[in-house]
């Protein structure tokens, strides 16, 4: 791609969730790369490394994720587990230090596996997956957010009430957010109650949180893959009945499982210039999966 053509070179981003080249995050963070980004990706290998699926070598994922990079950007990589609030601090500010500032963020990380229903569900449990996939996400999002902001920190907010926007007006410069949420709000996902309430907490409080962020002049969007087989649906490394994974997928409109290439070019759109006029949106891209 020509150097005219990278709309993200200058750019910095950090993606979190890049442990497995199988995975969305490492599709990610290799898109924004092609696109110009300098990336900075976050891995917890031990999570990996209990499922299923497995692990991966993660020297082989941090060099495909350099074999992408365009023109002057660099790379670099942090391992941390984000259940530890100082261990978010640390890896923001290792991202910010790659550059000098953190420009594009995608929160991709998810702890999964080992869950349960709602007769199984524990403090512990619940506690587990709610600082992995919420708690962690919105404070990296303060952080990023803190770059933007005026002064040494946020201002405090009664209910309803509104700061003054102190953002850039071009919307093609603005900052970016996105977080990952799942299929919970278009269906049951038995099973999965601890990890569908982290993903819907999520979904939930986009507009929210997306309406704050736009006084900063930072854009945030939610992405909802759908089904992408990261190895999850593969028939020697799945926990789910191959039985039904095969009528589900046969029943689908393509024919076939999300690729994590798919929701990688739409966050690569969605962090450039040509999808700033996409705002507080939860966006799925599932292949019409939702529609069977």
């Amino acid at each position: 791609m020509p150097v005219e053509e990278l709309p993200l070179a200058g750019r910095t981003a950090l993606v979190t969730g890049v442990s497995r080249r199988k995975g969305i995050g490492f599709a990610v963070a290799c898109e924004l790369a092609r696109l110009g980004a300098s990336v900075c990706t976050h891995d917890f290998a031990p999570h990996d490394a209990d499922q299923p699926w497995g692990g991966d070598d993660l020297d082989a994922v941090a060099a495909g994720v350099r074999a992408s990079l365009r023109g002057d950007a660099v790379a670099g990589r942090v391992s941390a587990d984000l259940r530890d609030p100082a261990e978010v601090d640390r890896l923001f500010g290792t991202a910010r230090d790659l550059t000098g500032a953190v420009d594009v963020l995608v929160c991709n990380h998810a702890r999964s596996g080992g869950d349960g229903s709602i007769l199984d569900m524990t403090p512990e449990a619940l506690d587990a997956f709610w600082q992995t996939n919420t708690r962690s996400t919105i404070q990296l999002t303060q952080r990023f957010a803190s770059q933007f902001a005026a002064g040494p920190g946020l201002a405090a907010a009664r209910p309803g009430e509104r700061r003054a926007r102190t953002g850039p007006a071009d919307p093609d410069r603005a900052p970016k957010v996105v977080w990952m949420t799942s299929g919970q709000q278009h269906g049951p996902m038995r099973g999965e109650v601890a990890y569908a309430t982290s993903k819907a907490a999520l979904a939930g409080v986009t507009a929210t949180v997306a309406a704050e962020l736009l006084d900063l002049g930072v854009v945030l969007n939610t992405v909802d893959p759908g089904p992408v087989n990261t190895g999850y649906l593969d028939p020697g490394s799945t926990d789910r009945p191959l039985a039904e994974l095969d009528a589900l997928r046969a029943a689908t409109p393509f024919g076939r499982w999300g690729e994590p290439a798919d929701p990688a070019r739409l966050i690569g759109w969605l962090v450039g210039p040509a999808g700033s006029w996409v705002v507080g949106q939860v966006l799925t891209t599932d292949g019409g999966f939702g529609l069977q």
